[in-house]
């Protein structure tokens, strides 16, 4: 294969200019095509030369005639092919810093060792199982890179590189940490996430200049008290274990402004109190200690199945097992809250809030923030109907609830029995618990089932181990005899001071803690709702409910203004409080404002579900889709609130679908329940923008849920599927998979098979924006190197010459300058930039250009979100009418 010729260029220059670094390197972007597969000889003649990079080729040998080059200090091979280290590289006496990263090596030779001078080695992404001891002659050494190996050691001379202040061990299969690690105390930064790590080692206390310690992603169960004496510790990442318990101590460590304890089944803090981060905790943890500590035995029991299911009459059997069923008992409205307690064996009494729900399809948009977790779930199926979907019932809880556990109760309505395949349930949901029978006309088998709820959810993590300051339980009773549905902020805070407060934000943060527990509702963050505390949450959802529900608001399709609502909320405990209720429907996603309307009001779940008529322009379309495993009801229609401003016209809006209008783009996102999936078109001149606009909004939302499984399907962008309706689709994670490992092209699904750079897919449709946050470091570190060119498979879309500094200017082929993905047009759909700079400086890597352009796309999208007005509240019902649009629009 003949070397390309800009590689020969390069080395013609460094040889007429005498440059003392030369950079071979095949850039993140490249072409396939664009790589070294064997160095030229002329580079070995090039005497002068400081530092080579080769990085991100092809290379499978490297020539010994490169050990001429003895005044080399710097040699990057990364990315490369390399099962070996040519031998010469050890006469190369000068290195004082070598890169093997992400290549084929499952071993180290021991010539490495003769190295002396290294300050800095990159050994990750390769497949070693172990490093040789020749290496503790690396004394100098200050970084040592080995993570994304197969070590299961680490061996004990490591301890002699006593001048480390890097050790990067993430991502092996530790199981232990050697004792001589205590010896590097000029460490300042420790990676050991992602192993098996079971126990942190005391003698990491001994290293007291550690700033950064990473311990996420293993099995510890428990913190030693050791840290801390790590008074310099700035982060300490401890997610995805399996702590319990985290020692006030830590709250000690003054420097220490990051702490991550997510994902832990902790206790002590309580997760709602860690999860605001480490000032949080510290609170938490002075309360307790000046206060004193006390116990909540209280949880919910939430009730939840398909209406007519039996779920009141299960609420009130716990309640009163004498409780006689009433014919057609009314459904539930909303949510319906009992109170009942029984004794435990310490002579406590055990309060349960029994949450009773609607089972109506209308009612699935609020359980979301109901359905919390630290409660215990019961799923009533009706035997007789056999109409309950267990499967998404479990999935609704699990996405919910936070792997809570769960019982189905089946209500054997004239001893009807129904069989259900509980192993494939439990096979699939791990929290699934019990399946109980029963009869509740006759009480058969109620006593055992009262004895398995007990258990369950006296048993539930934080019951016996969630030590709360006594002030915080003395607040959380007088709220709960308080009979009041809402009490303003200054008389929440009165009774915070009565109970022994004396700090503004201790009071906050328990009402926030309360606020997560589903207690009460306090929304800090709201201008408006802040100054309310709802101590009975079925206060605020009847409310709600009472609108959904209302004849007149659902005949107008979910139009209402504030006139409808003083009728709807006209019962005293409602009237004054309208203001607040109406900002909790939108704050729940369950309305917006019509733009050009002060008073008018959309609820989409009651939209018409026809879709209106409209043409639409099918050249040059960007397509994306979602697909779900499990698809929980309410995702489009909360979508339609958060984005309803660019609504096309106020009127191409429907239950299941949108079309929206923005800087004359235009999007088509719809909603298919039956095949799980949503669909999304964008057309016009900011396709990309828009596009990122709508993912991002749809993204938050799958993120309020717990494992939402849900896959992003990016289109193929080759010649035969670029304008097609139907392109061949790839998941995302995929693609993001491939730019981890350098795979940077991949082929199409489809007829002729055709090869599509990687991360001009990913760019045509997500944006590097979002790609590049949504990315580890870790995958841009290869990158991090001099003399950068990018070239970007792109879908430009922008016209126009604009201009920015030298420095991070972008080049269309032709020369025409644009700013990141603006531009027109070329024929080879391509965007060359090219950025010099000198390894002295300091390096502008690619994660900062990635950013840079995600600056500039966002400026874009901020470009003014167009508001319709002159809506007159008459003519609102017209437009949302049941009946399709009689004449097409043409959606240019």
């Amino acid at each position: 294969m003949a070397v390309p010729e800009h590689f020969v260029k390069k080395i013609r220059e460094a040889k007429e200019k005498q440059l003392k670094q030369l950079n071979l390197s095949r850039d993140f972007f490249y072409y396939d095509g664009d790589q070294l597969t064997e160095i030229l000889t002329e580079v070995s003649n090039l005497s002068q030369l400081e530092v080579l990079i080769l990085s991100g080729n092809q290379l499978t040998t490297v020539p010994e005639s490169l050990t001429k080059l003895t005044n080399l200090t710097q040699l990057d091979l990364s990315g490369n092919q390399l099962t070996t280290v040519p031998e010469f590289i050890g006469k190369l006496t000068n290195l004082t810093e070598l890169d093997l990263s992400d290549n084929q090596l499952t071993t180290v030779p021991e010539f490495i060792g003769n190295i002396t001078n290294l300050t800095e080695l990159y050994l990750s992404f390769n497949q070693l199982k172990t490093v040789p001891e020749s290496l503790t002659k690396l004394t100098n050494l200050t970084q040592f890179h080995l993570y994304k190996n197969q070590l299961k050691t680490v061996p004990e001379f490591i301890g002699n590189l006593t001048n480390l202040t890097e050790l990067y061990l993430s991502f092996n299969q530790l199981t232990t940490v050697p004792k001589s690690i205590g010896n590097l105390t000029n460490l300042t930064e420790l990676y050991l996430s992602f192993n098996q790590l079971t126990t942190v080692p005391e003698f990491i206390g001994n290293l007291t200049k550690l700033t950064k310690l990473i311990l996420g992603r293993n099995q510890l169960k428990k913190v030693p008290e050791s840290l801390t004496k790590l008074t310099n510790l700035t982060q300490l990442d401890l997610a995805k274990n399996q702590l319990k318990k985290v020692p006030e101590s830590l709250t000690k460590l003054t420097n220490l402004t990051q702490l991550d304890l997510s994902e832990n089944p902790l206790e002590t803090p309580p997760i709602e109190i860690a999860e605001d981060g480490i000032e949080a905790i510290r609170d938490y943890f002075r309360q307790l200690l000046k206060e004193g500590k006390d116990y909540i035995y209280e949880a919910k029991l939430l009730i939840v199945g398909e209406g007519g299911a039996g779920k009141t009459t299960l609420a009130k059997k716990i309640e009163n097992p004498e409780y006689q069923l009433q014919e057609n008992e009314k459904s539930t409205e909303g949510i319906d809250i009992i109170q009942w307690e029984f004794p435990l064996d310490n002579g406590r009494d055990f309060r349960v809030n029994i949450w009773d729900f609607g089972g109506q399809e209308i009612y699935h948009a609020t359980h979301q923030f109901f359905l919390t977790k630290r409660s215990l779930y019961t799923l009533v199926a009706d035997t007789r109907k056999e109409d309950t979907d267990f499967y998404y019932w479990l999935n609704i809880v699990e996405l919910l609830s936070d792997n809570s556990p769960l019982l189905i109760i089946k209500n054997e309505k004239q001893d009807r029995h129904r069989e259900i395949n509980e192993r494939a349930l439990r096979g699939q949901f791990t929290n699934l618990k019990e399946t109980l029978a029963t009869n509740l006309a006759t009480n058969r088998s109620l006593k055992e089932l009262l004895t398995q709820i007990k258990f369950y959810i006296s048993n539930l993590p934080h019951i016996k181990e969630a030590a709360l300051p006594t002030t915080w339980k003395q607040v959380r009773e007088a709220l709960e005899e308080d009979s009041r549905n809402h009490i303003s902020l200054d008389e929440y805070l009165n009774i915070c001071s009565k109970n022994g407060f004396t700090l503004y934000n201790d009071k906050l943060q328990l009402s926030g803690y309360l606020h997560d527990l589903g207690v009460c509702l306090h929304f800090q963050d709201d201008p408006l709702l802040k100054k309310t505390v709802i101590l009975k949450p079925e206060w605020g959802t009847y409310a709600v409910y009472k609108v959904l529900d209302n004849d007149d608001v659902i005949r107008n399709l979910g139009c209402f203004n504030r006139a409808d609502l003083e009728k709807i909320w006209s019962e005293e405990n409602y009237a004054y409080m309208q203001d607040e209720l109406l900002q909790l429907m939108i704050k729940f996603q369950l309305c917006y404002r019509i733009s050009g309307s002060k008073d008018s009001y959309i609820a989409p779940q009651l939209l018409t579900l026809n879709q209106p008529k409209y043409d639409w322009n099918e050249s040059d379309n960007l397509i994306l889709r979602y697909t779900y495993e499990f698809m929980p009801k309410g995702i489009i229609t909360r979508f339609i609130v958060v984005i309803h401003k660019w609504i096309y016209q106020e009127q191409y809006v429907w239950r299941s679908g949108v079309i929206l209008n923005k800087d004359n783009t235009k999007a088509e996102v719809i909603e298919d329940y039956e095949q799980r999936e949503i669909k999304i078109r964008v057309t016009g001149r900011h396709k990309r923008d828009l596009l990122t606009t709508v993912t991002y909004e749809l993204d938050q939302i799958h993120d309020s849920y717990n494992r939402l499984r849900c896959t992003k399907l990016i289109p193929c962008n080759c010649s035969t599927c670029k304008n097609s309706q139907n392109p061949y689709f790839y998941e995302f994670d995929k693609l993001k998979e491939r730019i981890a490992y350098r795979k940077n092209t991949i082929e199409c699904g489809s007829p002729p098979y055709n090869i599509v750079e990687v991360l001009g897919l990913i760019d045509d449709v997500i944006g590097l924006k979002q790609f590049n946050k949504d990315e580890q470091p870790d995958i841009y570190r290869q990158l991090n190197k001099a003399d950068r060119s990018i070239i970007i498979n792109n879908n430009i879309e922008a016209t126009g010459s604009k201009t920015m500094s030298e420095k991070n200017e972008f080049k269309v082929g032709d020369g025409s300058t644009v700013i990141g993905a603006a531009g027109r047009e070329s024929n080879n759909n391509t965007i060359n930039a090219t950025v010099n700079e000198s390894p002295t400086e300091e390096k502008w890597n690619l994660s900062n250009k990635l950013a840079l352009i995600g600056i500039i796309a966002t400026l874009f999208v901020g470009l003014g979100a167009w508001l319709f007005s002159g809506l007159l509240n008459d003519k609102v019902i017209k437009l949302f009418s049941p009946e399709p649009a009689t004449q097409q629009e043409q959606l240019d």
